[in-house]
């Protein structure tokens, strides 16, 4: 980026509709922080959860994902079991540049509490609700909270590939709501 990241990413929101609702500040007041920051942007939790239970004995595959894995939850909060796994989904929709790509990382006010998120890189030319993994691996349950930061996101800005996620027909392009594992 050949101007300041928050300026780029302020730029970008507004004028291409890259982070929807975009929040133009970092917001910090008594809640885990999100918005625009110094050098790139914080996605909150929507309140939609599927997190993972074993009372149906089922096995997690990929391949033949069985939606008895989890139980679904709307809710401002959420407790995970200890040692277990929820999804859910960004706050915001998110419309990536096709020269940008954005890495995710979990916020550190979790990882201080063993709450890791992952999410898989978003790639030039997807759009869509971030499907946010987040694994709790505590032996205690822990409790994460929709509507405030989950993950940062941080942008890449390069040259355009010949083939970017939208022009290939990738699986989980425009995808709403929480995306389960597709082939």
């Amino acid at each position: 980026m050949s101007i300041q990241p928050d300026r780029w990413i302020r730029r970008m929101a507004r004028e291409h509709g890259m982070i929807e609702p975009f929040e133009e500040n970092l917001v910090r007041e008594g809640v885990i922080s999100y918005g625009l920051s110094s050098f790139g942007y914080d996605l909150r939790a929507a309140p939609e959860w599927k997190v993972f239970t074993n009372a149906y004995g089922v096995v997690v595959d990929p391949k033949a994902f069985d939606p008895q894995s989890f139980v679904e939850i709307e809710a401002d909060e959420v407790l995970i079991p200890p040692n277990s796994f929820a999804l859910t989904r960004s706050v915001e929709y998110i419309r990536m540049p096709e020269n940008v790509i954005a890495i995710a990382l979990g916020k550190s006010t979790y990882a201080r509490c063993g709450i890791v998120a992952n999410v898989t890189p978003l790639e030039p030319g997807w759009e869509g609700h971030v499907t946010l993994e987040i694994s709790n691996t505590t032996p205690l349950p822990a409790r994460v909270y929709a509507g405030e930061g989950i993950v940062q996101l941080l942008f890449f800005e390069g040259e355009a590939p010949e083939v970017t996620y939208k022009s290939r027909g990738g699986k989980y392009q425009g995808q709403r709501g929480i995306t389960l594992p597709k082939i």
